[in-house]
């Protein structure tokens, strides 16, 4: 079985989460990733609680933060100090030989450090580079550090966000977007490379994440000229579209086109061409007085039956589950979305996998065997031999 991107070599200078992401997504789809690290490692290997201690090690010393391992699988650690002369030319030696270099260091920082992009490219021409910044590479706020919380709020998402004031998202979703961006800029710069020869420069920020995924609320603005405000649990341009209480628990429903609306009020026994409920646009202008109906008629059924009947009626419908009802839900595991791998102190772990399967391949990625992330500098030996064999 091959991979995608069996054939390629990325080095991964990034720290934190949107870069290491970016490379994390090459390396489940098979390219070889090595991670440069400085010798105190990820910041993320000191993210915590939750930490995780190997069992050999009462002390603690070697513990894991469940952070880290969230977003290093398949890949190699090595320790560079990049202010020192010897550890710049083994950089330079791995410049040569890779496919891929991503760093998200403050704009100028690489440069300060030795390695422009001219100097990168004219030790591999063939060189794909992927810089991604906080607010982008230039521009008048270029200098400023990103941070995922920041970047929400920078970028709108905390003022669509959230039911009486803005709120982030519960994952750090401008890092990780930035990161996907990123690795879909540099597939795409890959795949332009075998027509030309030359490799290229990628850029995404984590501000640019934040932007691009407005959708129809960035349209709103753009072109309507209305300042879209928090959604909370309900769409702002469908009605019924969103979260509703049942006899126990909360259930979701997405009446998405006239045709499921017609279902769903039929099932609860609601006139779906009832004064001021007959239209999409009508529903959506009194989407208080429609969650009251809808909430009146749940209010004696428990959340299973509601959503029997839904499934039954081919109306979209759905739990609010949590974490762990998610990764015990069988069709979360049908879909390879769990990986067993073993690391190297903490022995037999589970992680989140990929969100990509390939046809001939039962798991996520791409990868026949997926490796668990590394412990700091774990392959600074088997690295350095690797570049003193030719």
């Amino acid at each position: 079985m091959t991979a995608p991107l069996d054939d390629v070599l990325v080095l991964d200078l990034t720290r934190a989460l949107a870069g290491p992401h970016a490379a994390m997504m090459l390396g489940d789809l098979g390219a070889r990733v090595i991670k440069v690290e400085s010798p105190a490692g990820d910041d993320t290997r000191g993210w915590g609680p939750p930490f995780v201690d190997p069992a050999t090690d009462p002390s603690g010393a070697s513990r894991e933060s469940t952070y880290f391992l969230s977003t290093n699988r398949n890949k190699e650690s090595i320790t560079l100090d990049l202010k020192d002369p010897a550890d710049q030319e083994v950089l330079a030696r791995l410049v040569e030989r890779a496919d891929v270099l991503m760093e998200n260091f403050r704009v100028g920082v690489l440069d300060r450090l030795g390695f422009p992009v001219s100097r990168l490219h004219g030790l591999n021409p063939r060189l794909v580079v992927l810089q991604i910044t906080g607010f982008g590479h230039d521009g008048p706020e270029a200098s400023r550090s990103g941070f995922d919380q920041i970047a929400q709020g920078e970028g709108g998402l905390m003022s669509l966000t959230g039911l009486a004031e803005p709120t982030k998202v519960g994952v750090p979703i401008a890092d990780l977007l930035a990161g996907m961006n990123g690795a879909y800029g540099v597939v795409s710069a890959l795949y332009e490379r075998e027509r030309t020869g030359r490799g290229r420069v990628v850029h995404t920020s984590l501000l640019a994440g934040m932007v691009g995924v407005h959708a129809f609320q960035g349209t709103k603005w753009t072109v309507a000229r209305e300042v879209p405000g928090l959604a909370g649990g309900h769409h702002p341009s469908i009605a019924p579209y969103g979260m509703f209480r049942s006899r126990t628990a909360p259930v979701q429903i997405a009446c998405g086109s006239e045709k499921l609306w017609q279902a769903f009020a039929r099932e609860l026994g609601i006139d779906p061409v009832e004064d001021g409920f007959a239209t999409n646009s009508e529903r959506v202008a009194n989407r208080d007085a429609l969650t009251a109906v809808i909430e009146g008629h749940l209010a004696d059924i428990d959340a299973e039956t509601v959503l029997a009947r839904l499934d039954a009626a081919g109306v979209p419908a759905g739990k609010v589950r949590s974490l762990d009802d998610v990764y015990a839900w069988e069709q979360t595991r049908s879909q390879g979305l769990l990986l067993d791998v073993e690391h190297p102190t903490l022995g037999p772990i589970q992680l989140p996998g990929s969100p990509i399967r390939l046809d001939d391949n039962p798991y996520s990625g791409g990868r026949e065997q997926h490796l668990a992330p590394p412990t700091l500098g774990q392959h600074n030996a088997s690295v350095r031999a690797w570049l003193d064999e030719d």
